[in-house]
């Protein structure tokens, strides 16, 4: 049987960025796991802010039709957020708000709905951007229709949480990445259509 599918992403740019750290960090323990991760940037999705006056004049841009196809490609997907005044940043917000307005076919299995999703934060504060997890947990698993996992990975301090190879070196994160990472790739196992 294949490994599951996991699309890896951060939701920042940031040249350094912890959550660019913990993504790499979760390919490589959803790998480790036995799935089969496939690490990508924002960058290459550039999406104006979301506007439905833009939409319906131009209709959904191309970026957002090709970032859902990665999801649709994939059996499950972890986002590492940094939180940005307790919520998620626009980046991610947009992107995410612009894939959920891509039209799937009747029959087909959408970027969301009944897709297994985990989320980490990573951030210089104490509480590891939870505040913003449970702002995503709660878009993605009511609002989209995602099986979210209940787990989540909190990062805090998370300038020193790193070593200079992008190692998480946190025993305590570590330890909570590894378990979220388990759980993804056996919850997209068994959530994965069959044939």
């Amino acid at each position: 049987m294949p490994s599951p599918t996991i699309l890896v992403f951060a939701g920042s740019l940031r040249t350094g960025s912890h959550n660019e750290k913990l993504a790499a960090a979760a390919a490589r323990a959803i790998d480790k796991a036995g799935g089969a991760a496939t690490h990508i940037s924002l960058s290459d999705y550039p999406l104006p802010i979301y506007d439905a006056d833009f939409e319906d004049a131009e209709g959904v841009p191309d970026a957002a039709r090709q970032l859902a196809a990665r999801f649709m490609e994939h059996d499950g997907v972890f986002i590492a957020s940094p939180e940005y005044n307790s919520g998620p940043p626009a980046l991610l917000k947009n992107a995410l708000d612009w894939v959920s307005r891509v039209e799937v076919p009747a029959g087909a299995r959408g970027p969301y709905r009944g897709r297994v999703f985990a989320l980490g934060a990573a951030s210089p504060g104490a509480l590891g951007g939870y505040r913003n997890l449970t702002f995503l947990h709660h878009m993605l698993g009511p609002q989209l229709g995602a099986i979210v996992l209940p787990d989540m990975v909190s990062v805090p301090s998370a300038g020193e949480a790193f070593d200079e190879t992008g190692t998480l070196v946190a025993a305590r994160p570590a330890g909570r990445l590894r378990t979220v990472a388990e759980r993804l790739v056996e919850m997209a196992e068994m959530t994965a259509p069959q044939g």
